[in-house]
């Protein structure tokens, strides 16, 4: 029996790890459950798989559930400091690392320390400290298994022990990541500027959180991507190639010196990556129904433009320049999908609002978990500025 802990219990990664436990109640139960301030959901959560304990963002909301499940054996705690406290409890054997955003970083790491297997939804924690992470993983000799569907493809697509290892001595010539192109990507670049947060929130093949569905809108989910896939498998931006695919059942593929081509598919459902990670080396149902190849008839691929998704040039530059440009770049676009979410910017202002706040931010060595934090905040700062006086 496995104990797992999800950090960010009630997104659609939290809800799909919960969906495959419940699948499976000999293999896996539930330590520990956390969200931002969803106290009706967690407390659903609660009541079903009774966790040890429950850990809200803030004291209010942690109060507020608290009364709720009183009648529960369930402990609930408030803020980073329960949130650290569960990602490295002794009790726990899994953490499934699924808090969007920067706000992910501190607890995954508190996991990876306590050298736990980590199932990591989180790529903001590698894009802003990639090298960090990774030193920390090796230290404490954690296991990192990725979820995000790209580099779980990737992972199944190399030989074993691939994390952390540089893919390009394992006879890879590329490694390819796909993605969809969002919602947008038959659309003439003359009609995004009028595009709606709840347009870009309708992602033609997956089911994801507002944040995710904006940054695969446009494309800077695969920017990001680009870089975790760079610190995950220890290659050069220049080793990645990023093609459209508008059906999403190849995942990703990697390209090998003598010609072979592997890939992984499956019809688009997390379950998926989750399941594998959660089980490797094994193999247990996911609930998703297997890919009829026979019913897909045809799969199209194109390269991505960057013209068209400047997102992704930005992307590859913060990679180039290194350090703390990379939680600079993420920080900024934090900001700016946030202010498209309230209607405060354009769909077309993301990008411009990125390069504005990239370029007034001054970047450094990320040689600490202070100094990456610092150039987050900076960041977040200078982009807020930028929103209220409309110089971008």
């Amino acid at each position: 029996m496995k104990r797992v802990t999800i950090l960010g219990a009630t997104g659609s990664i939290g809800r799909s790890t919960l969906d495959i436990i419940a699948r499976h109640p000999k293999q896996f139960a539930v330590h520990a459950l956390t969200a931002k301030s969803n106290c009706s959901k967690m407390q659903q959560l609660c009541r079903r798989f009774r966790p040890r304990f429950a850990v809200m963002s803030g004291s209010a909301s942690a109060e507020q559930l608290a009364d709720e499940i009183a009648d529960l054996p369930t402990e609930v705690l408030a803020g980073e400091t329960g949130l650290s406290e569960v990602a490295a409890a002794e009790e726990s054997d899994i953490v499934v690392a699924a808090i969007v955003g920067a706000a992910g970083l501190i607890p995954t790491l508190g996991a990876i320390r306590a050298g736990k297997r980590v199932l990591l939804a989180n790529k903001e924690s590698l894009v802003m400290a990639g090298a960090l992470f990774m030193e920390e993983v090796r230290q404490h000799e954690a296991e990192l298994l990725p979820v995000d569907s790209e580099h779980n493809a990737i992972f199944q697509c190399l030989p074993a022990g691939s994390i952390g290892r540089p893919a390009m001595k394992s006879g890879v010539h590329k490694i390819v990541l796909t993605g969809s192109g969002g919602p947008f990507r038959d659309f003439d670049i003359d009609r995004l500027e009028s595009v709606t947060p709840e347009q870009a929130c309708a992602h033609p093949n997956w089911d994801m959180g507002p944040k995710i569905s904006v940054d695969s809108a446009t494309m800077m989910n695969k920017g990001l991507e680009m870089i975790e896939a760079c610190w995950l498998f220890d290659v050069d931006q220049s080793d990645i190639d990023i093609v459209l695919h508008r059906q999403s059942i190849v995942h990703s593929m990697v390209s090998y010196l003598d010609g072979s081509v592997i890939a992984q598919m499956g019809n688009p459902d997390m379950r998926t990556p989750i399941a594998n990670a959660l089980s490797w080396p094994d193999r247990i149902d996911s609930g998703v129904e297997p890919l009829n190849l026979l019913q897909v008839s045809q799969l199209d691929f194109t390269l991505a433009d960057e013209t068209r998704y400047p997102c992704l040039a930005l992307a590859r530059e913060a990679w180039h320049r290194g350090g703390t440009s990379m939680a600079v770049l993420n920080a900024a676009n934090e900001v700016a999908v946030d202010q498209f979410l309230q209607g405060n910017i354009s769909f077309m202002d993301i990008p411009k609002l990125i390069t504005s706040a990239v370029e007034r931010s001054s970047s450094g060595p990320a040689d600490s978990l202070d100094s990456v934090l610092r150039a987050d905040a900076a960041a977040r700062e200078s982009a807020q500025e930028l929103v209220v006086s409309g110089d971008y």
